[in-house]
């Protein structure tokens, strides 16, 4: 029997899924992928984070179960071409739960996925957030891009890093890149679940990631993306010590560069571990000896 499923999986806490904007486009093309060879599985949300993903998901438990499961193994494949780090994802487990059907907890399970980018400080409004279902819901008029039929062979291998994936030719990439999620989530379901934008923003102003954001003191902090810092790390490790990276830096050098992250882009713990590849205990002491 079909039933709904919240799936999260494990944060990674020293490193990142994504670490550059392209990353981002490929997984949302492999959520598509998954999609159309999946019938069974209906796609509710999702969302794509720094360190981790979260889908909401229709079907048998084992189906969605495989759904996620083989969406972090196609991504993995990727992620050891481009960036030669073997294993990634193969221990990050995968917590599913399911959604019971009354108290409306469908609607808050899917206004919890889309608003962890708000939680995260990444923007204000889910509709603002590209790396999922955000600004999918409630939107007048068609969205705009090139049917994957009208695409030439080559360039549908570009985009989905593939030649042999099986896409209905109505569905429709984006400006930014990916196949947009409209072309596969059931759209439909969902707007007549929250029957209408203000019942939906109800909700999603009412979840618990967003009394979160506002219940933590820190969340007024300018906010940078894991990506951002990621990316200008060498240039800082170069300017500052005349190094390459993070892993050969001396002792005092890795505490230095941590206050450095910490006060110029308001990072935490958490951050710091994130992207210089580190466990959290060991950001949590260099920013102890500071």
């Amino acid at each position: 029997m079909k039933r709904i499923y919240l799936l999260t999986t494990e944060h990674l806490e020293d490193g990142l899924w994504f670490r550059e904007e392209e990353d981002f486009k490929v997984a949302m093309n492999y959520v598509a992928i998954q999609a159309a060879s999946c019938p069974e599985v209906v796609v509710l949300a999702f969302e794509l984070l720094s360190n981790h993903v979260h889908f909401v998901l229709k079907g048998t438990w084992h189906a969605v179960r495989n759904f996620v499961e083989q969406f972090k193994h196609r991504y993995a494949i990727y992620y050891r071409k481009k960036y030669e780090v073997a294993n990634f994802l193969r221990r990050n487990k995968l917590d599913v739960r399911e959604i019971p059907y009354e108290d409306e907890a469908p609607e808050r399970a899917i206004a919890y996925v889309q608003m962890n980018c708000v939680a995260a400080n990444i923007c204000a409004h889910p509709s603002q957030y590209l790396w999922g279902t955000g600004g999918t819901f409630f939107v007048e008029g068609s969205q705009t891009g090139t049917r994957i039929g009208d695409l030439s062979g080559r360039a549908r291998e570009r985009l989905l890093h593939s030649s042999c994936e099986v896409i209905p030719d109505d569905w429709i990439v984006g400006p930014g890149g990916f196949i947009l999620p409209s072309s596969y989530v059931n759209v439909r379901a969902v707007e007549t679940l929250f029957r209408t934008p203000k019942r939906m923003n109800f909700f999603l102003v009412n979840s618990s990631k967003a009394k979160k954001r506002i219940e933590t003191s820190e969340a007024a902090l300018p906010a940078f993306k894991d990506q951002s810092i990621h990316a200008v790390l060498p240039d800082l490790c170069r300017s500052l010590f005349q190094m390459e990276s993070f892993r050969h830096l001396h002792p005092e050098e890795q505490v230095e560069l941590a206050r450095q992250i910490r006060f110029r882009f308001s990072a935490d713990a958490n951050q710091i571990a994130r992207v210089c590849g580190i466990s959290y205990a060991e950001a949590a002491r260099l920013l102890d000896s500071l």
